[in-house]
């Protein structure tokens, strides 16, 4: 679906009078400016693709490490129906990565070359899904929460300028809302329980209410990529803007099950008509990017097992498209 065309980067006809590589990244902006999307084929600047190549590869590699927390939770979910919604859940998740693997394949680098990558560590994937989950409920914080800032923080991106990225997301951000929804319910569901159940919930909240605040990245006075993302309108909205939109929306829903958000100087400002936090730590957000949270190693350990265990599946699948290829009749 992504991959045509991909021996042809910047072969796209150029413009009349284009010959200095300032007018071309002037002719580029001023697609960006009138909402014209940027294919394969289309000129761009280096910048702009590396930049999407780090955005979409560091995506993809969330999606797939991104199964492993709620993957492990699959064949000890309480219900026959809890069991196959998550597996229909962790499906969705393999999806997203193998489609953002495709439309990152569009900008000339190679799928095995991203996934190398991850597994040596060189490659960052969301710091959320460093954290463990203890509990069933857990899974259903990470459906209302990890869930709902990543649509949050996806929705945008349905209008960015690269046209594969933002068709892929249209998909994505379908299935990310029954992700969503279905966290939620869970929490409903045990948030209308026993007191073990309620509890249960409600520590669910207390561990993952920071890390998913923290899923929106840095401050905007501190973020590197930001401010260019947006001209390019690879981005949207700052970080600081998606993660006000979050706070504003999921505090009333925590309300209403009746749960306590995990912030004692949380509180509605009227004149400014948002929900005001306390203070994040970010030395937390920047220990666990580096490699330091409870699971970066048990995650990327089990990234690897299951490479290597599926290693004779792509070397067979290598063999028969040679042996097909082999087939064919030359060409003369």
């Amino acid at each position: 679906m992504y991959t045509q065309a991909l021996d042809t980067h910047g072969k796209e006809p150029l413009p009349a009078g284009a010959g200095s590589s300032a007018a071309l990244a002037q002719r580029f902006q001023e697609r960006i400016d009138v909402e014209e999307k940027i294919e394969p084929k289309s000129w761009m600047p280096d910048a702009y693709r590396q930049t999407l190549i780090r955005q979409i590869s560091q995506h993809a590699h969330s999606e797939i490490v991104g199964m492993l927390p709620e993957g492990n939770w699959i064949t000890r979910a309480p219900t026959l129906r809890r069991k196959a919604v998550l597996i229909a859940k962790v499906q969705d998740e393999g999806g997203h990565g193998m489609y953002l693997y495709s439309a990152a394949e569009t900008l000339g680098i190679a799928r095995a070359e991203m996934i190398e990558q991850l597994l040596s560590g060189a490659a960052r994937y969301s710091s959320i899904f460093n954290y463990p989950t203890l509990t069933w409920a857990d899974v259903g914080a990470i459906g209302w929460l990890v869930d709902g800032a990543a649509i949050m923080n996806q929705i945008p991106i349905c209008r960015c300028s690269y046209g594969p990225y933002a068709r892929a997301m249209v998909r994505i951000c379908k299935e990310e809302s029954f992700h969503q929804r279905q966290g939620f319910e869970i929490m409903l569901t045990l948030a209308q329980g026993s007191e073990a159940q309620r509890a249960m919930a409600q520590d669910a909240l207390q561990r993952w209410w920071w890390p998913s605040i923290m899923m929106f990245g840095p401050s905007d006075a501190d973020s590197k990529h930001s401010a260019q993302s947006m001209r390019w309108k690879i981005k949207r909205f700052s970080n600081d803007e998606l993660r006000q939109k979050f706070i504003d929306i999921t505090v009333p829903q925590a309300q209403f099950l009746g749960l306590t958000i995990p912030d004692p100087a949380l509180r509605w400002d009227e004149a400014a008509q948002h929900y005001l936090i306390g203070p994040i730590d970010w030395n937390e957000f920047h220990a666990v990017l580096a490699g330091h949270g409870p699971c970066n190693r048990e995650r990327l350990e089990a990234r690897r097992a299951a490479h290597e265990a599926g290693r004779w599946v792509r070397e067979a699948a290598a063999a028969h498209a040679a042996k097909e290829r082999s087939r064919q009749p030359q060409a003369a």
